[in-house]
């Protein structure tokens, strides 16, 4: 039955709790709002809290929804799917009670204060990355612009969110304590009997932008949104297979690609680095030119197209490469 708004007062109500994110941002958020948020608060500042706790235990749950930003978006309905189905619940991609009881069950916090160490501050970071692959290949390494950048992909962090979240602290100075994301990100070594999940066989979805993860019995153990192929160059159909991983690679361009506002005549070697335009890890497949990668744009992975091949963040295809091995199974899906 419609709800009939009968005052001012409940329409201002309304437009709260729908506001968006930049408007709660602008408020200020604390380590307390986050890691205390409870489901349905109805005002903005509470639901962006909200989105920023579930992004994060999604992500430590396998279920990634991207660079975490605290927004609503396509990344974060697909990753709430994701773990309502590996969860058994209904998969509507919304954040409901039942999801958000589920999701946290965990009593590790969703935010933690993190010290910047002199060795976060002290680089090599580059002034630029020009963008003009030509410029690219000039280049003896594609690094980090800033501090910042490192650590937001470092805590699976927006930048411009990471930045806001720390409205006035230095990012760029050793002793500086800010709030990043608590995703994980130096787990504990795995002796090889220890050693984590593999994939049995690798969903590619090209209509909703996922990359699955499958056990031997279908099981779904990961899932990474990712920008996949363009009416440019589409990306492949059909089954393919892993024929190696590559960590830290460089990229070679061919002119027979001839993608848009590329003029080179001859092959461009772009060197090794974040910001690499396949990012930190190369995941070859068995199809000459294309494979699953890590991007020097994290924040718009699902979002825009790519140049063919599976573009993920550099942290999720890492992720991914850990699962993988030669012979792993791609199956694209159109």
């Amino acid at each position: 039955m419609p709800v009939r708004l009968t005052s001012l007062s409940a329409v201002v109500a309304m437009t709260l709790a729908f506001a968006p994110a930049a408007m709660a941002a602008s408020r200020g958020l604390t380590l307390q709002d986050v890691n205390a948020a409870e489901f349905a608060k109805p005002t903005a500042k509470a639901s962006q809290a909200v989105n920023i706790k579930a992004q994060v235990l999604l992500d430590r749950a396998g279920l990634s929804p991207g660079a975490i930003d605290g927004r609503d978006s396509d990344n974060f309905e697909n990753a709430l799917r994701g773990f309502q189905k590996k969860n058994a619940l209904g998969e509507t991609g919304k954040l409901d009670k039942t999801t958000w009881d589920k999701l946290t069950q965990s009593s590790e916090p969703a935010l933690i204060e993190y010290t910047i160490t002199a060795a976060d501050v002290k680089g090599p970071f580059a002034e630029e990355i020009p963008a003009k692959y030509e410029d690219k290949a000039k280049l003896k390494r594609l690094d980090y612009t800033s501090a910042a950048e490192m650590l937001a992909e470092r805590f699976h962090m927006d930048e411009e969110f990471l930045e806001t979240l720390n409205r006035g602290k230095a990012l760029d100075k050793a002793g500086s304590v800010v709030l990043v994301a608590n995703v994980n990100v130096k787990p504990v070594a795995l002796t090889p009997k220890q050693a984590g999940p593999k994939a049995a066989k690798i969903e590619v979805d090209k209509g909703n932008g996922i990359v699955r993860v499958l056990a031997k019995d279908g099981a779904l153990l990961a899932a990474y949104p990712a920008s996949i192929g363009s009416e440019e160059k589409p990306a492949p159909s059909g089954t393919l297979k892993v024929v190696r991983v590559a960590h830290g690679p460089t990229y070679t361009y061919d002119p027979a690609f001839k993608f848009r506002g590329v003029n080179a005549d001859e092959k461009l070697h772009i060197a090794a680095g974040p910001n690499n335009p396949v990012g930190s890890v190369w995941i070859a497949l068995d199809q000459k030119t294309y494979g699953i990668h890590g991007s020097s744009e994290p924040s718009k992975v699902g979002k825009v197209d790519s140049h063919g091949c599976v573009r993920m963040t550099n942290w999720d295809a890492l992720a991914l490469a850990k699962m993988v091995r030669k012979g792993t199974v791609v199956v694209f899906i159109d």
